[in-house]
């Protein structure tokens, strides 16, 4: 039997599916087949109908197997493929049984299959019968008595029960799902009531109808004169056929139930691997006794509930836990940054244990500059929160040890590759200098990032990136593209993975749209901006985790200190070298310099000829005004070329190549970064503050 075959054989005359003559159903047992898995679990009844223990079964639906006949086997997979191929929501079909003794019986199958969103089939539950005396009257049967219909009525709110139980991830759904399909209303019950085993008591967590409940009976012992706690002890059913019987028996609760005119009841254990979950009591107002077919639906009925409320539970447990795992491998808090608001959100899939691999991370640097990471461990499941911890830590140090962004970059792909994992990540990484407002983003595989200017306008910023970390390091290619972009005041960076913008059927173009627009249209303030953009993840669902990072450079504080020349020179221009240096003085004695005015002015002359000189193409010089403490003015000049300047010394023999000295004589500071695929140079001055 192949995994996603089917567990429905036919006669061979493709008789329908009919519960008939019921003599043998006592023996009903109940399935729930997870095709992703390939997991086929069964109830204890379902076991006993197979012939199998439970420690002979390891829970495939191909080791049944050995009790099915191959040709019944054949004809089983080919009905499940075609239900499963043409669309079909339920199946229903004869098929042999092979028992240890050797003999042969027949079984029935019947079941539902569930499909997601976009059709798949996900799962499979019904129930599964011993169907030998049924047949033993065939073909000539008689017709179906009033009793026979009611039972095959039965047992059809048994599948839909269990089919609408397929799909429960908490204890609170199955309790809606039991409420929501009416099943307990069609099997004729006036009032259910259901409790859970909590630390050896028993906590009623459903009834019905609305307040029905008998006071003091919300939490009751184990040992209680009640049924349900009878039921919890014993694991037997307990069947009440009539009101004397009840009022007998029960003679504490009987009189604060009298008003619901109840003439039978049913309380039935919720097993699960031998371990009593809890119990469920259906109580009936217009009916006496159960046949022993009633009985054995109802049994199956608790059986199913029983699975449904085990998977639910341990799902819950299984989602705490790596929620919990995952929570502990991000960022306790967020530091704050000094010319900047940040604002960072993450949202776990709507999945048991298979969380993602989602990270965010926000990183003070040397100099007063800030590294903003966002990344996704390919994988759901532990083992990715896992290989995301690591890599976040190992990228936070070799970010905080002052590298440039690339080899940030590519030293965390060559960790993660010798990690020996078969995990790679995506990642992108943007090293913000908030004084000035440059931002270098090198990108491993990931989404491009979006940057709101202050009027609102958004768009997506192009990085080249490279692959993905770890197999960059793989295949031998860790070289990383360096795009810069400038952070105005008032501008919003946004960093994300791709839990926010994809969507089935959906083109992930078509998503990073809705995502720009909804950006655009968002408020200023980050928290708030944050808080609607991974509502909208809420609202859209979705099977992927979500993690973005949100970063707007203040508004200076200082009135007059949004000051910002910037000026591109073009070699064999000698009238666009006059025009920055005329600029460069008058902006600069405009902004206050004073008698600096003439030294940052010589300064950035040496800068862009040496720039014109050495590169052999363009330069564009920046002046800003830098706020935060003392009033520092900055320029930086920036070329296409990634070779660094020689500062050389005195005793050298020419009269060129002494810019640097100069710089290094009247500047307070200066440096060089890599930009890109090239460079800055730069050096500040302090104002004087009187100026």
């Amino acid at each position: 039997m192949a995994d996603r075959g089917a567990s429905a054989l036919s006669l061979p005359d493709n008789r329908p599916a009919a519960p008939d003559t019921i003599l043998a159903l006592n023996h009903v047992g109940s399935f729930d087949w997870d095709l992703d898995a390939g997991l086929f679990r069964m109830d204890a009844r379902a076991h006993e109908i197979f012939d199998l223990r439970p420690d002979e079964y390891d829970g495939r639906a191909t080791s049944l197997a050995v009790r099915v006949p191959p040709s019944d086997a054949a004809r089983l997979d080919a009905a499940v493929a075609r239900a499963i191929k043409d669309g079909s929501e339920t199946y229903g079909a004869y098929f042999r049984v092979r028992r240890r003794d050797g003999t042969v019986r027949w079984a029935h199958s019947q079941g539902a299959i569930r499909r997601d969103g976009s059709g798949r089939p996900r799962r499979v539950v019904g129930l599964v019968r011993d169907a030998t005396r049924e047949l033993a009257d065939s073909p000539a049967r008689a017709p179906r008595t009033a009793q026979e219909e009611a039972f095959r009525q039965q047992a059809g709110v048994v599948e839909a029960v269990s089919a609408a139980l397929a799909h429960a991830r908490s204890v609170q759904d199955v309790i809606d799902a039991l409420k929501d399909t009416h099943g307990i209303r069609h099997l004729g019950a006036a009032s259910v009531v259901i409790g859970l085993v909590e630390a050896g008591r028993i906590r009623l967590v459903a009834e019905g109808p609305t307040e029905s409940f008998v006071p003091g009976t919300r939490v009751t012992r184990i040992d209680d004169p009640y049924p349900m706690s009878e039921v919890v002890r014993t694991l037997v059913p307990r069947f009440i056929e009539s009101p004397e019987e009840f009022a007998e028996e029960y003679p504490i609760l009987w009189p604060h139930i009298t008003e619901l005119h109840i003439t039978s009841a049913a309380y039935l254990p919720l097993i699960a691997q031998a371990r009593p979950l809890g119990a469920m009591g259906l109580l009936y107002s217009d009916r006496r006794g159960f046949s022993a077919e009633e009985r054995a639906v109802l049994v199956a009925l608790g059986s199913s509930i029983a699975q449904s409320l085990q998977r639910a539970m341990l799902y819950e447990q299984e989602k705490d836990l790596a929620q919990g795992l995952q929570q502990a491998m991000l960022p306790r808090t967020i530091p704050s940054v000094r010319g900047a608001d940040v604002a960072v959100r993450y949202r776990a899939a709507a999945l048991g244990r298979d969380i993602g691999g989602d990270w965010y991370d926000l990183i003070p640097l040397p100099g007063g500059r800030v590294g903003a990471v966002i990344g996704d461990v390919q994988g759901h499941d532990t083992h990715a929160a896992a290989v995301m911890g690591q890599l976040r830590i190992v990228l936070r140090a070799y970010a905080a040890e002052g590298h440039t962004p690339a080899t940030v970059m590519a030293r965390a792909s060559v960790f993660l590759d010798e990690l020996d994992t078969d995990r790679f990540a995506t990642c992108l990484y943007a090293q913000a200098d908030l004084s000035t407002g440059v931002v270098q983003i090198v990108r491993a595989g990931h989404l491009d990032p979006l940057l709101r200017d202050a009027d609102g306008i958004t768009r997506r910023v192009d990085v080249e990136g490279g692959l993905p970390l770890g197999l960059s390091a793989e295949f031998g290619r860790l070289e990383y593209p360096v795009a810069t972009l400038e952070l105005d005041p008032g501008s919003t960076l946004l960093l994300c993975t791709d839990g926010l913008v994809e969507q089935p059927g959906a083109d992930l173009d078509d998503g990073m749209r809705d995502l720009a627009e909804l950006f655009a249209a968002g408020p200023d303030d980050v928290r708030e901006l944050a808080g609607r953009l991974i509502a909208m993840a809420e609202e859209r669902g979705g099977e992927d985790d979500v993690a973005l990072l949100l970063l707007r450079r203040r508004e200076p504080e200082e009135p007059g200190a949004r000051g910002r020349l910037r000026q591109h020179i073009v070699p064999g221009d000698p009238d666009a070298l006059t025009r920055a240096r005329h600029l460069i003085g008058a902006e600069t004695r405009a902004w206050g310099a004073g008698e600096r005015a003439d030294e940052i002015e010589l300064v950035a002359d040496e800068l862009i000829t040496n720039a014109l000189m050495h590169t052999e193409g363009s330069a564009t010089v920046t002046l800003r005004l830098l706020t935060g403490g003392e009033r520092r003015l900055r320029v930086e000049v920036e070329d296409s070329s990634s070779a660094l300047p020689r500062r050389r010394e005195p005793q050298d023999d020419g009269v060129s190549g002494r810019g640097l000295l100069l710089v290094d004589m009247l500047a307070d500071a200066w440096g060089v970064e890599a930009r890109g695929g090239g460079k800055a140079v730069w050096c500040e001055f302090r104002m004087d503050p009187d100026g």
